[in-house]
């Protein structure tokens, strides 16, 4: 199936550091109305309260309105459209950057994701966030980047190799930032989650 992006309302000034494929399914989380079409992109839904879109209202694509009053946030919202639509991969991008709170609430709706079977990521102008567990996890070298890890949870054991800082079942435990800035130095490296979770994020240097 087709992938799912997600605009959102964090502040978007320059070019992603990757872009939604044409095919796919775009909906915008409230003011993320805006952002699509401000980078040419025309919502196929647009969800939220709308307590923080200026200008007109929607004009483009299904819209959905709720109550200001909600246990959702507008992005969480838009990620349950997106699994009652069957999006299981799905990318938000106006998600980091802007207010703080709302970059914690965005980084714990990808913990939602992955607990409801689907593979999510954030991506920003500076910087790509996944969350990962069990399993063996590749990734390719791109220039110009730094790779943190962090414990998502209060501890995880990893190893990684093929960067400059390689672990060998390790614990990283979420008082101490261990993992990160460090660098892939061969074509790609390998990630192992042993035990836990953990917060990938890629980094323009």
């Amino acid at each position: 199936m087709k992938p799912c992006w997600i605009f959102g309302g964090a502040p978007i000034s320059g070019k992603l550091l990757c872009e939604p494929p044409h095919d796919a399914y775009i909906i915008a989380a409230d003011s993320g109305y805006s952002a699509a079409l401000e980078m040419g992109y025309s919502p196929d839904l647009t969800v939220g309260d709308f307590d923080s879109l200026t200008g007109e209202k929607p004009s483009v694509g299904e819209v959905f309105t709720v109550g200001a009053e909600k246990d959702d946030t507008d992005t969480m919202l838009a990620v349950k459209k997106a699994f009652e639509a069957g999006f299981t991969d799905i990318s938000i991008t106006g998600a980091i950057g802007g207010r703080l709170d709302h970059t914690i609430a965005n980084i714990q709706t990808l913990a939602y994701i992955k607990s409801h079977g689907g593979k999510g990521r954030l991506v920003g102008e500076r910087d790509i966030v996944f969350l990962e567990s069990d399993g063996t996890h590749i990734y390719k070298r791109a220039d110009g980047m730094y790779l943190s890890l962090f414990s998502y949870g209060n501890s995880a054991e990893v190893s990684i190799s093929g960067v400059k800082y390689c672990l060998d079942r390790h614990c990283l435990e979420n008082t101490f930032p261990l993992g990160v800035s460090n660098e892939i130095t061969e074509p790609e490296c390998s990630l192992t989650v042993w035990k836990g979770e953990v917060l990938v994020i890629f980094s323009k240097k």
